[in-house]
């Protein structure tokens, strides 16, 4: 996936404190929805199915401040549009995602309630806070969105740590590194969605500000913090301080929408005041070293809670992507990707074309919404869960040969080669 060797994972000393400040101190907002109170993961995004929230929020047995718990519901998140001139672009968005061709961040979403307007200040991060960090914005063209998000520089040639949710459904990245202001265009190296890590590589990047991380002490309860990240979308990084309220802390998400979402244990627990965007950024403690990076917060509630993933944690999942195996859970590179959106049927047997996407594989070999897909590579398939499953285990530029029923009820087939599909 590089264009050349890259260093070694990675070596966190001798970040320096060369970068331009953020421009202007902002004001944060939450998102308040029928009085309830939610966990949402924080990047920015204007995309269907975006607006995350945890189902539940607990501790580990043995964690520092066993006992506390968060018992959130599902709220619509704060999302980024591009495309939008009113508020910035800003808007907030369910399930339902939002239209592009609409100025302003419209509400398009499934939740119902009002929004508040409780805030805290956001001040802009200093030069040794952001020393290493970039902020990430990623095409979803499936999904007529981009997101936006923060990520943290491991090599000097361009290794660039995120959350995977900063990057899931994209086609295409830039990344802005922060101390210089250069942008550069970033493939993916890897993800893993349970973990919620992925790692990507800047093209033609060399001689990047490194970001200083702490390995060897683990955050702890009562620790101070601060949160640095791409809040709100707007390239301006920005930090928000807070204290360590307790660790190994699971959270459980969940979409607004139905999607399935993921719980990710062993987290940081933190009351400072983190927002959308500021997912993949760094964590740091008072010592200004990176202890984690930051993936989730509450939204709709005067009271923070934040989670951040150790930074420990993210680099063994890291090393394991550079080294280019895949497992249950990281997926090396892009996936392979037909094109078809698959729906369900009480009477046909095998998996139903709902839609198909223009310019893909499956556009190509002739399936329109309606067929059946009956076969892959010569063995049968019985649902469109099984025809995604059978795809999830494939390559870009594998030959697949598919047998469906068109609309006439006749029999067709094709081989096609995968494409690179989204960001898994």
């Amino acid at each position: 996936m590089h264009d050349s060797t890259p260093e070694s994972l990675p070596d966190p000393a001798g970040a320096t404190d060369t970068r331009r400040a953020a421009q202007s101190p902002r004001r944060r907002r939450t998102v308040l929805l029928a009085g309830a109170a939610g966990l949402a993961l924080i990047t920015g995004l204007g995309v269907t199915g975006a607006a995350f929230a945890a189902g539940s929020s607990s501790l580990a047995d043995g964690a520092a401040g066993s006992g506390a718990s968060v018992t959130p519901t599902v709220v619509q998140a704060w999302g980024y549009s591009p495309y939008g001139s009113g508020q910035g672009g800003y808007g907030y968005y369910g399930s339902y995602g939002y239209d592009p061709s609409q100025s302003g961040g419209s509400s398009s979403g499934a939740g119902t309630g009002t929004s508040s307007t409780a805030a805290t200040d956001a001040v802009p991060a200093s030069a040794q806070q952001t020393a290493g960090v970039v902020t990430i914005v990623s095409d979803l063209p499936y999904q007529n969105a981009r997101s936006a998000g923060t990520g943290i520089v491991l090599t000097s040639d361009g290794l660039i740590l995120t959350n995977n949710h900063v990057v899931e459904g994209s086609t295409a990245t830039e990344v802005t590194d922060e101390t210089t202001g250069q942008s550069y265009t970033a493939t993916v190296v890897g993800t893993d969605a349970t973990h919620d890590v992925a790692l990507l590589q800047l093209q033609d990047a060399q001689g990047l500000t490194t970001a200083s991380l702490d390995t060897a002490d683990a955050a702890q309860a009562g620790d101070a913090v601060t949160a640095v990240g791409n809040a709100e979308g707007t390239g301006n990084l920005v930090a928000a301080t807070g204290s360590v309220l307790a660790t190994g802390a699971s959270v459980t998400t969940q979409s607004e929408s139905g999607v399935k979402g993921e719980t990710l244990d062993g987290m940081i627990q933190i009351d400072a005041d983190i927002v959308s965007g500021d997912s993949g950024g760094p964590l740091l403690d008072s010592d200004g070293e990176v202890v984690g990076i930051d993936t989730a917060a509450s939204s709709g509630s005067t009271e923070i809670v934040g989670f951040a993933i150790p930074i420990s944690t993210a680099l063994d999942i890291a090393a394991q992507i550079e080294q280019g195996v895949e497992t249950d859970t990281i997926e090396i590179g892009y996936p392979g990707f037909l094109g078809v959106e698959v729906g369900s049927s009480r009477t046909a047997s095998g998996a139903v074309v709902a839609g198909v996407i223009a310019g893909t594989p499956a556009a190509d070999a002739g399936l329109a919404a309606g067929d059946v897909v009956t076969g892959v590579n010569g063995s049968a398939v019985a649902s469109g869960d099984q025809l995604s499953s059978v795809l999830a285990g494939m390559e870009p530029g594998e030959q697949v040969v598919l047998t469906w029923v068109d609309a006439s009820g006749t029999t067709q087939q094709a081989t096609v080669h995968l494409a690179n599909g989204p960001a898994a």
